[in-house]
């Protein structure tokens, strides 16, 4: 994929994003900072997390669930719980 097809994906994800009701967007934007914080180092794997959990939200929202039934109460534990199951290299671990 191209630079250009790279940042025209990424603005539709955020387009997306804009999209979605004002909760589920506050705890995307939410998670988007924790995850750019210990997250995956590689811009792919964290771009790949951030898709599925919007296309995780986008079906929450389409069945009118509030954003913490989809997330459960603890949204760190969440995201931590994304971020173990994609086994990509961390922030988190490369920091420890």
């Amino acid at each position: 994929m191209s630079v250009w097809q790279e940042k025209k994906a990424w603005r539709d994800h955020v387009a997306a994003v804009s999209a979605l009701p004002h909760d589920y967007e506050v705890v995307y934007r939410e998670l988007q900072k924790y995850l750019f914080k210990v997250g995956p180092i590689a811009w792919n794997a964290q771009v790949s997390l951030l898709d599925d959990i919007l296309a995780l939200f986008e079906d929450g929202a389409a069945a009118k669930q509030d954003v913490l039934a989809v997330t459960g109460p603890d949204v760190a534990a969440f995201a931590d719980r994304l971020i173990e199951a994609s086994e990509a290299a961390t922030f988190a671990k490369y920091y420890r």
